[in-house]
């Protein structure tokens, strides 16, 4: 139990000096006013004891207006704090968790790409999300349960005592009876909280999964399957929310049960008192108005172990994720290599115990187009990957230009590759912006893109042009469009190094013609690395290279390698026929 609480003490340590510290002249600020508001309530039950003894049975008319107009100060005073500390706390409470949700962000676009197999993207939206906002508000819960509630009680029970310490005892006779039932919810909600975090996360997916590929949802007719696997898991969390919620009740009600028996006591103990002449009716509405005052900051501290436990829940999958360190990082190397020769050698890598390269050695000439085919599976893409270390090899030697990859600052590396791939990765945002990817706009390149690129053929006639939104994944364009815009990024981008993955392969015969015009005219003077299943696109490369099982079998020209014969001929002949 006690290392629970250290687990926890910590998190919360490190949340005030991540993210609290910077405003800690704001809070202070909130709790110098929550003090203020706190204290109100134990001076109104003690303006109690005037007001009953002195004019209510005492008749004096005189003491009504100073006894009336404090009591109507305490009110203004509550009100004025209860504005300012509402307002200051906010305030913080969105600052912190903006800053929270940006930080997991670019924390989150640093790690490697098994991170991103392993995590999906529904998921890690409800981390940055859905977590950071279930401990937006706890810190501020806590502070006022510090400033206001605390302080509320310390007055009130000084009232209490101040009047009849019997009387006092009398009322927390029951407080022990608290204990037990505070630690054991406080087990129970942190372990349902992970488990609905998980299960939100999950939701998430689900909804992220379905909403992106509809269309096969569609096609497939599974929307009744796919309503019925949701409604699996937001079934779990709609129960789990339930119990939470049951189990989290539990402790202001004894809260309750407790207060219930303290007032019996009192009634028992100070009615006699009363009537008999010893204390007077002052006396007993002052202290009788304080231990109901201190009736509901009772119950809202009573809520503090389950608030504790459900912020807790959510800080340790925050930091799970803000702990994570990234593999790939990046070498001392900040120079642009001096040539752009790309030579592997010997060159193995294994996903997941299944071996993708086995040895894979060749080079790819400067200023020279090379083509690598082979059957699916054969290492093509994971070659692209490594170029740009999206992914580290198991063992061999990578260099550009003789400088190994894992040399180079990972900015500096990847500034020398453009790629084009099948499935252009468009934003939902404008054809302008999904071409300039954040970099300064200047015009005169821009236009001469995509003159290049042959997006102007279709961006010009459109009434809002390059201001056009893209759609969700760019779904507005069609599939030659977002090739093109893909081209104009490469041809803006202006890398030493080219990467062609399958540029042309979904396109219809007049969409493959512009954009293997556009490619030929971007591949002028690069190193340009294609991978490519229509043979006939690389017939004119430098190299072809022959790849099976991660390994090269065959490399030359196109006519070299039909001379021989082998393996390159043999799918020249499948894809053509015979002849």
């Amino acid at each position: 139990m006690a290392e629970k609480i250290q687990k926890t003490a910590n998190l919360f340590s490190r949340m005030w000096r991540d993210y609290l510290h910077p405003y800690w002249a704001r809070i202070s600020l909130a709790l110098f006013f929550l003090v203020l508001e706190g204290s109100t309530l134990g001076l109104l039950s003690w303006m109690l004891k005037p007001l009953f003894d002195r004019v209510f049975v005492g008749g004096d008319s005189d003491a009504i207006w100073w006894v009336g107009g404090v009591i109507f100060g305490l009110f203004l005073l509550r009100a004025a704090t209860f504005v300012i500390n509402r307002s200051l706390m906010t305030s913080v409470s969105l600052a912190v968790s903006t800053t929270m949700q940006t930080d997991m962000l670019r924390h989150v676009m640093t790690l490697d790409g098994a991170f991103f197999q392993k995590n999906p993207p529904g998921a890690m939206i409800e981390r940055v999300q859905g977590d950071s906002i279930a401990v937006q508000g706890v810190w501020s819960t806590f502070i006022s349960g510090m400033g206001r509630d605390i302080v509320s009680l310390v007055s009130l029970f000084g009232v209490a005592i101040a009047v009849d310490p019997e009387w006092t005892l009398a009322a927390l006779i029951g407080a022990p009876l608290l204990i037990l039932p505070m630690v054991m919810v406080q087990r129970y909600i942190r372990r349902k909280m992970r488990q609905n975090r998980q299960n939100a996360s999950q939701r998430a997916t689900r909804l992220d999964e379905v909403l992106h590929g509809i269309n096969a949802v569609k096609l497939n007719r599974m929307e009744d399957y796919q309503a019925g696997r949701f409604a699996q898991i937001v079934d779990r969390i709609r129960i789990g929310q339930i119990k939470m919620s049951a189990i989290g009740a539990t402790v202001p009600a004894l809260v309750d049960v407790v207060t219930g028996l303290g007032f019996m006591g009192v009634l028992w103990l100070g009615g006699a008192e009363v009537m008999s002449g010893e204390r007077t009716v002052g006396d007993f509405m002052s202290f009788f108005t304080a231990m109901a005052l201190a009736f509901q900051p009772l119950r809202r501290l009573g809520t503090l172990a389950g608030t504790w436990q459900t912020a807790a829940a959510s800080l340790e999958r925050i930091y799970e994720i803000l702990d994570m360190r990234p593999t790939i990082t990046s070498g001392p190397r900040r120079e642009a290599p001096p040539d752009t020769t790309i030579r592997l050698e010997d060159v193995h890598l294994s996903y997941d115990n299944h071996p993708v390269l086995n040895g894979l050695t060749f080079t790819a000439e400067a200023g020279q187009t090379t083509a690598l085919v082979g059957p699916s599976g054969a290492g093509k893409s994971t070659v692209f990957n490594l170029l740009t270390r999206m992914v580290d090899p198991a063992s061999g030697s990578i260099t550009l230009g003789g400088v190994p990859l894992a040399e180079f600052d990972l900015a500096t590396l990847r500034d020398q590759f453009s790629t084009v791939s099948q499935d252009a990765a468009l934003f939902d945002e404008t054809l302008r912006e999904n071409i300039l990817l954040g970099h300064a706009e200047d015009e005169p390149r821009l236009r001469a893109a995509i003159e290049a690129a042959h997006v102007a053929d279709f961006v010009d006639p459109l009434p809002y042009g390059l201001d056009t939104p893209a759609g969700p994944r760019g779904s507005a364009l069609s599939g030659g469009q977002r090739q093109r815009v893909a081209i104009a990024r490469a041809i803006l981008r202006d890398a030493p190094v080219l990467l062609l993955d399958e540029a042309t392969s979904a396109l219809d015969a007049q969409s493959e013609r512009l954009v293997q015009q556009a490619l030929d005219g971007l591949s002028v003077g690069r190193t340009t690395l294609v991978i490519a299943h229509r043979l006939s696109t690389i017939r004119q490369a430098d190299k072809i290279i022959v790849l099976e099982a991660g390994r090269v079998v065959e490399e030359g020209s196109h006519d070299q390698l039909m001379e021989k014969g082998g393996a390159y001929a043999a799918l020249v002949r499948l894809q053509f026929g015979e002849e």
